[in-house]
């Protein structure tokens, strides 16, 4: 497996770009990239030249988050300014805004159905679930405190929730905190199940692998990507090689890979049957935030496609073969 560099946009955003994933292909158009920026703007962009498509407003702060629904007609943006705006993605015409307390918006991401947006609650120590027909919030998922001897400050404001990954079969969502600790939720019941414990640093992604439900990973500060299987609570490797923040991780569509970003400017492409880095890529001048394969389907080309976007400003598009 490799990758190969095929395009990168330079200045794709004016400021820091935090955030990318793929809008799924519909029967009419190809899958789109998405992106969102410091800048305020979210921009939809056209492989392989990249191009263009469109750019949207209506954030009055950074951009932190970017989800697409399944079906590709339907995305949301989650912002600095604690305001989710989902949208038509053909007519950019908004379908609702999902409102909450301040710093209580971070990475979410839409169910396999498409039934319900998980929203990773930063200081609510929760992750919320959204109904994607009435835009209903219709769950809150809570972390539990930890029992201690006594109550710490670390216990209390710690559990900073920053990231959230839905498992392929839609029955769990796992949320990644400040202090390290992954929480796995039942969804049907909206029950919390366990804490999957390894890192020690903010955990600033996740991602379920698409070939097992059981396989969860993880990309921390501590500069490690853990994989777990969350249903055991058993940490089944933990990957070394990046010089500092691990910022993103993404899982191939085939399940034999996974991609990361990290503050040390890097893309990395792990073989999960070596459970090694076989590839570095460093085009980007600063750290790397976001990392996305391409969904399989649609019409057109079928060849794997990774994005990664930086600090730098620069978007960079790869085949994955």
């Amino acid at each position: 497996m490799k990758l190969a560099g095929l395009k990168s946009i330079e200045n794709a955003h004016d400021e820091s770009v935090w955030a990318a994933t793929w809008i799924p292909a519909t029967e009419t158009r190809p899958a789109l990239l998405m992106t969102g920026s410091l800048d305020e703007t979210v921009k939809l962009w056209k492989p392989d030249e990249l191009t263009l498509e469109r750019t949207n407003t209506g954030h009055c702060l950074g951009v932190v988050s970017v989800a697409a629904h399944p079906s590709g007609s339907i995305a949301a943006s989650a912002s600095l300014d604690s305001f989710v705006r989902v949208f038509d993605v053909d007519s950019n015409a908004s379908i609702a805004t999902l409102e909450a307390p301040p710093s209580e918006v971070w990475q979410m991401q839409f169910d396999p159905k498409g039934i319900t947006l998980a929203v990773a609650g930063g200081g609510s120590a929760s992750v919320q679930l959204w109904d994607t027909e009435k835009w209903k919030l219709i769950a809150t998922l809570s972390i539990p405190r930890q029992e201690g001897p006594k109550p710490t400050d670390k216990n209390s404001s710690k559990k900073f929730v920053l990231s959230v990954a839905w498992s392929p079969d839609g029955k769990r969502v796992a949320c990644g905190s400040m202090d390290g600790t992954i929480s796995v939720f039942d969804v049907a019941r909206a029950k919390f199940l366990h804490h999957l414990e390894g890192h020690f640093m903010p955990v600033r992604s996740l991602v379920y692998s698409p070939a097992d439900p059981r396989v969860l990973f993880s990309a921390s500060d501590d500069a490690h990507v853990h994989m777990y299987d969350a249903e055991g609570k058993s940490m089944i490797a933990a990957l070394s090689g990046h010089a500092s923040w691990v910022l993103s991780v993404d899982a191939s569509p085939d399940g034999a890979a996974i991609a990361t970003g990290s503050s040390d400017k890097t893309v990395r492409l792990w073989d999960l049957g070596m459970r090694a880095a076989v590839q570095t890529m460093s085009n980007h001048g600063d750290q790397v935030w976001g990392v996305t394969f391409r969904p399989p389907g649609g019409p057109g080309p079928r060849a794997g496609r990774l994005a990664s976007v930086s600090d730098d400003k620069s978007l960079s598009l790869y085949d994955y073969s």
